[in-house]
């Protein structure tokens, strides 16, 4: 789940127009991208701190963005992934915005993405009625497991590649290594295939490799290898830089003998760094890297 969190986090802010453009089909003339966006996560906790909201959070942002409007100079994207079935999620959603908008007094759109296998869980709108007050909330919603994949491999956005790696990731239960390993391989070329920028393109196959991941760490390697070899044996220092980030992250959280041991066999299976990078990285001595190399 917090593995999930980080690279969901991390890919919304990378590969933000594109997100943006995937889900708004007016988004060139509604919004100016020139001018960047703001990502207000530290804003976003103070204002909904851990003992408000009872329910585990997924992944929330919330983005300041421009537009093109003559009467608003901005307007605020309230993102939410969930992975789990809540019961409480649309009056959460509905608790989010009226925060949101009572903060910053300007137009809040808000997204819900759906990352789960449940079909029948799709909450979209939130309703309250007592004694004659009423209102109803409704927000976007997108469901990915609802998703026609074919129509995904065609599109030309890269935010589809998310929503395809999270489907395979969904697959997952169903099946083997081998036929998960030629599932990700032929998603990962149709990546290289498409013109995005390298960056991008760096940022999407961390995010695969990452979110998608083999029971066997043999398949990691070998993964990584015939990446390798798709893009010209080039390594990619945003990947290599990701990989690093992520890994720290779990091993500060799990800050035990057996978090590093886990830390330090990700690490080795990727291929990419030698003994005394492993050994620095993960704060433990080289000969620790190379007795949890012996049990690979």
């Amino acid at each position: 789940m917090k593995r999930n969190d980080t690279l969901w986090k991390g890919i919304l802010e990378n590969v933000f127009e594109e997100f943006l453009i995937f889900f708004f089909k007016d988004a060139s003339t509604l919004f100016s991208m020139e001018k960047g966006f703001q990502f207000l996560d530290k804003e976003l906790e103070q204002l909904f701190p851990d003992q408000d909201i009872e329910a585990p959070k997924f992944v929330d942002k919330l983005v300041k963005v421009f537009t093109k409007s003559g009467q608003e100079e901005w307007i605020l994207v309230h993102i939410e992934v969930q992975g789990y079935d809540d019961k409480d999620f649309a009056s959460r959603m509905f608790t989010y915005f009226y925060r949101i908008l009572d903060k910053y007094g300007k137009p809040v759109t808000a997204i819900a993405i759906f990352t789960d296998d449940n079909k029948n869980f799709h909450p979209t709108l939130f309703e309250y009625e007592y004694l004659g007050t009423k209102t109803t909330f409704q927000f976007n919603t997108y469901k990915i497991i609802e998703q026609d994949e074919t129509v995904l491999l065609h599109h030309e956005n890269p935010f589809s590649i998310v929503v395809l790696t999270v489907l395979l990731a969904l697959k997952k239960k169903k099946l083997d290594d081998e036929k998960l390993y030629n599932l990700k391989y032929s998603l990962a070329k149709n990546l290289l295939r498409k013109n995005i920028p390298k960056r991008k393109v760096d940022d999407l196959l961390i995010f695969l490799q990452r979110y998608v991941t083999f029971a066997d760490p043999k398949y990691n390697v070998k993964f990584e290898k015939e990446i390798e070899e798709l893009t010209e044996n080039q390594k990619s220092m945003g990947i290599r830089e990701q990989v690093l980030d992520i890994a720290k992250k779990e091993g500060i959280e799990k800050g035990i003998e057996k978090g590093k041991m886990e830390v330090v066999k990700n690490l080795l299976t990727i291929g990419r760094f030698n003994t005394e990078e492993i050994a620095s990285f993960a704060g433990v001595t080289q000969a620790f890297v190379l007795e949890v190399k012996k049990t690979l």
